[in-house]
């Protein structure tokens, strides 16, 4: 395939280079509007970034190596990012990644044949506290995950359905009198 910015690409590329006094620290959103045009940032498109910046491939390409959340190949429409980092993997981690596996019936790395699902298994994303969980589409997460969360997940993402956004909020301290009258 062919890959190529429009115009209308080119005009917003030159307008993030306009934030910076140099072209390099434009590389990482001019990567994400590559990868948003084309639901990836293989080698191909990395040489355009790198072509269109007149920067050198090697950085450009080092730049979405370093990034998990830069896909490297074509993805399936929904990326499902499950951590398995120290937190997430005493929370179970590793147990939902393989429920997922089984449930989608790809391995960790896979694309469904519908090209619907890619599974992911990644290192930390920062929600150590809410162990354990996953990313979709470098956006949504999703906290606290069982096996049956997992799947409601799964099955409401089959219907076009992103999951609901959770608050998270910080138990109260049980010595308070605030907390007493409120719990």
């Amino acid at each position: 395939m062919e890959y190529s910015f429009s115009k209308d690409d080119l005009a917003k590329i030159d307008e993030i280079k306009s934030r910076y006094p140099e072209v390099m620290p434009a590389t990482l959103p001019v990567l994400w509007l590559a990868q948003d045009k084309f639901g990836h940032v293989n080698e191909e498109v990395q040489k355009l970034v790198a072509e269109t910046l007149d920067l050198p491939v090697s950085h450009v390409h080092g730049v979405a190596e370093f990034y998990t959340q830069y896909y490297k190949k074509e993805m399936g429409k929904f990326v499902l990012d499950v951590c398995t980092c120290l937190s997430c993997h005493i929370g179970g981690g590793y147990d939902i990644l393989k429920h997922l596996e089984k449930t989608l019936g790809i391995k960790a790395g896979g694309t469904t044949n519908d090209g619907l699902f890619s599974l992911q298994e990644v290192e930390c994303l920062g929600a150590c506290g809410y162990a354990p969980m996953m990313q979709i589409n470098n956006d949504v997460f999703v906290n606290h995950l069982t096996p049956e969360k997992t799947d409601q997940v799964v099955e409401g993402l089959r219907k076009g359905k992103y999951p609901e956004f959770e608050s998270i909020a910080m138990p109260l301290n049980p010595n308070t009198s605030a907390s007493k009258e409120t719990v």
